[in-house]
């Protein structure tokens, strides 16, 4: 596997206060720059980003050395608890975490989102032969997930459920739930016999699953449950940081960008910087072919956020209703065709 065991997302959390020198530090100044990401290729983006230098690049450009520290933290919970300790100025998770903060904290911290980092489905999986559909799973069964019930994972999942079973079931599939990293689940599946038989997975951890263990197969999807391609995860951040940080945002907005339009262009060379940056043992060529699957695409755009949105306020997870997905993304990504 790709990675070793993680530890669980308080860890993980504090560890990464550690990593990046502080407690529960205010936005730091103009000029640096404090950023996490998760694991898997759906952060390729920031894989180019960070291995090319492009934030540093773009900051050069306009007049400013930025020095930029990078953490990797397994789920939206640890992100989202360092981010309001003021231990990361970006952090980065699932549409829908990333829409329950901007919910809980308009008024105080004013969490945004700043931009997509692609349109990749997840891939509901079990090993188990009488799970064939959503109403096959049965209390003995265990989904695994990176953040239970808060996840993007799980919200996915609840919206479906929603939709199932009515608005007072949404929460039906917690209960099956458990919080692990996603190379821990994939291994657990690929292996069997253990108490998870089942794993909300994400790329290039579903083309592992399938490759290695004929037994597991797809229940259903998050494209399945969205209606289509949507963003699945994005980067997020305070008010307090993008407004006194006005030069080092741009820089890392532009620095997105570059990646984003880089990649389709250089596949192979992009697959190789998945690869040492994530410190991967996976082969090249089983890289660039998830990078080729046209179900995947690397671009800042959100797409479809809104259908989170609307859901999320539906069954009650949000409290705010947003009356465009430029009400929670700050103004640089407007220009962009969003939904």
């Amino acid at each position: 596997m790709p990675h070793p065991p993680f530890p669980s997302w308080r860890t993980a959390a504090y560890a990464a206060l550690l990593t990046l020198g502080t407690t529960a530090a205010t936005a730091q100044a103009e000029g640096t720059l404090r950023v996490a990401q998760q694991f898997g290729i759906a952060y390729l983006i920031l894989d180019v980003v960070k291995d090319q230098n492009l934030i540093e690049k773009h900051g050069k450009q306009a007049g400013l050395d930025i020095k930029v520290d990078w953490a990797q933290i397994s789920g939206a919970s640890a992100m989202n608890e360092a981010l309001l300790a003021g231990a990361l100025d970006m952090v980065s998770a699932g549409v829908p975490p990333a829409l329950v903060l901007w919910d809980r904290t308009q008024g105080k911290q004013n969490v945004k989102l700043v931009a997509a980092l692609g349109s990749l489905p997840n891939y509901l999986l079990s090993n188990n032969p009488a799970v064939k559909t959503l109403d096959d799973f049965s209390a003995k069964d265990r989904i695994a997930v990176p953040a239970a019930g808060v996840g993007f994972q799980s919200r996915t999942l609840q919206i479906e459920a929603a939709k199932r079973y009515g608005k007072d079931n949404f929460k039906r599939f917690d209960d099956i739930s458990i919080s692990l990293p996603h190379p821990d689940a994939t291994t657990a599946l690929i292996s069997g016999g253990l108490e998870v038989n089942a794993h909300f997975s994400s790329a290039p951890f579903y083309y592992q699953a399938f490759e290695r263990n004929p037994a597991v197969h797809k229940v259903i999807s998050s494209y399945d449950i969205l209606g289509g391609p949507a963003t699945f995860n994005v980067l997020y951040t305070t008010q307090k940081f993008h407004d006194a940080n006005p030069k080092t945002y741009q820089a890392f907005y532009a620095a997105l960008a570059e990646a984003a339009a880089w990649i389709p262009a250089h596949k192979e060379e992009a697959a190789a910087i998945f690869i040492r940056q994530q410190n991967s043992k996976l082969p090249p060529d089983f890289v660039k072919k998830i990078i080729d699957d046209p179900e995947n695409q690397f671009t800042i755009t959100p797409q479809q956020t809104q259908v989170y949105a609307d859901k999320l306020h539906e069954i009650g997870v949000l409290k705010s209703k947003a009356g465009s997905w430029k009400d929670y993304f700050f103004p640089e990504a407007h220009a962009n065709a969003g939904s």
